[in-house]
């Protein structure tokens, strides 16, 4: 059989099990193990267990729980709430005023979470309300809501980063670092949007709030100054080389412990809450990379990564001409599935192609996260469009279209890293000077 067959026969079948409910996991080993053992004349048993095992038995997977931990222990120490009070006072002034909390917010709980949807709602539940009862307009709460909560994929410390980092055989601590400027980069892109609606509009933005005093803005600020610092410290000590991802990992679980029990939200019910929330996202993660690792050697057994890496050199495609339709692609595959599925499902095929394009791996992880965020909100599955819809009761297309002009920024943040690939890659090189 040809391998092109062989390959549209894979892919139907994960399709098919995909739409029928089956775990993505479930899924990934279910097709690797078909196709070892119907298109190959390799022994499957040995080699899936030796696979599944590999694929997760990596020192780079090591802060991936710590991480995860580390945000499910601040998400329950009433950061939110102390988020909001402490933003407010210092963007009153901006045109837009309040509706920057709710970017900056994203940003912050971003570096926290690394889940976009974690971000979305959390932020979301505490700003929804305050914002609605100044007389902000429901159009730019939910756009900024939306799109800011795709930062959670991409502001470091990112769970998705780690995971394309283990796929592609990649620096964690680098991965990290070339995601801090784009990551700026979108949070200045989504404010100046907003600045430039409401100096445009301004009659429908709500007056400002009374003015306060440097040292009152500091005191609003005064819980919310910690938590900055530690994530600060978390990301600095990777950059300047003094920990490894696994130490800072740690010893952001071990700040983030002190924090909360400083602000009296740590007792036994919400560690346990933390650590066994920490245990089930770890292992839903570790289960999908061992089905990944799997369905990546099957690929390898049937040459199919390696026939697709001809084809596409055979038809002499730009590398630009490549990432354009490696971008409707992922925006396709983002509507129906989360950023760490489509990681997972497509590395094995797409990084043959990628690399003999003469395309950076460590750059092209970044635009994988910036596309993978533009499928977020994307109807008709965009995992924050849900979210929102959850909080807010409205209809699932009219946040789509309050998001709109986020997916465009979104997608200008595209093109500007790939017109100026440094926005992603200056800030590692520097790093390894």
């Amino acid at each position: 059989m040809e391998v092109l067959e062989i390959g549209l026969i894979l892919m139907g079948l994960m399709f098919l099990f995909l739409g029928a409910g089956l775990w993505v996991a479930l899924s990934l080993f279910a097709v690797g193990v078909i196709g070892l053992e119907f298109f190959t004349s390799a022994q499957t048993g040995p080699i899936i267990a030796t696979t599944a095992w590999s694929g997760l038995a990596s020192w780079s997977l090591a802060p991936l729980p710590l991480f995860i931990w580390m945000g499910e222990i601040l998400f329950r120490s009433r950061l939110s709430e102390d988020m909001f009070t402490g933003l407010a006072p210092w963007l009153n002034k901006l045109p837009g005023r309040l509706l920057h909390v709710n970017i900056l917010g994203c940003g912050i709980f971003a570096a926290v979470s690394g889940s976009s949807a974690a971000t979305a709602a959390t932020i979301g539940r505490m700003s929804i309300p305050e914002l609605r009862k100044q007389g902000y307009a429901d159009r730019l709460i939910l756009g900024t809501l939306a799109g800011s909560g795709t930062l959670g994929l991409l502001i470091p410390p990112s769970i998705i980063l780690i995971v394309y980092g283990v796929s592609a055989e990649l620096s964690i601590a680098r991965l990290f670092i070339a995601g801090i400027l784009p990551g700026a980069m979108l949070i200045i892109l989504f404010m100046g949007f907003v600045m430039i609606w409401a100096t445009l509009n301004k009659d429908k933005m709500p007056p400002a709030g009374p003015d306060m005093g440097f040292m009152e803005k500091v005191r609003a600020s005064g819980r919310l100054i910690p938590v900055i610092v530690l994530i600060a410290s978390v990301i600095g000590s990777i950059y300047g080389g003094i920990a490894t991802p696994t130490e800072a990992a740690a010893f952001g679980v071990v700040g983030a412990l002190i924090l909360s029990a400083i602000s009296g939200s740590l007792n036994r019910a919400s560690f346990i809450d933390g650590l066994m929330g920490a245990t089930r996202t770890s292992c839903m993660i570790g289960f999908i990379l061992a089905g990944a690792a799997v369905l990546t050697v099957t690929m390898g057994f049937t040459g199919i990564p390696r026939e697709l890496a001809a084809w596409i050199a055979e038809m002499n495609l730009s590398p630009y001409a490549l990432l354009a339709a490696l971008t409707v692609f992922f925006i396709v595959l983002g509507c129906f599935l989360d950023g760490i599925s489509v990681v997972v499902l497509t590395t094995s095929v797409i990084l043959p192609m990628v690399q003999a394009a003469g395309i950076d791996l460590l750059w092209f992880g970044i635009y994988v996260v910036l596309v993978v965020e533009m499928s977020q909100i994307t109807p008709p599955v965009g995992f924050n469009l849900f979210v929102l819809q959850g909080l807010t009761g409205k209809n699932l297309f009219s946040i789509a279209r309050a998001s709109l002009p986020f997916f465009f920024l979104l997608l200008l943040a595209v093109l500007l890293i790939t017109v100026f690939p440094e926005i992603a890659t200056w800030l590692p090189q520097k790093m390894n000077g």
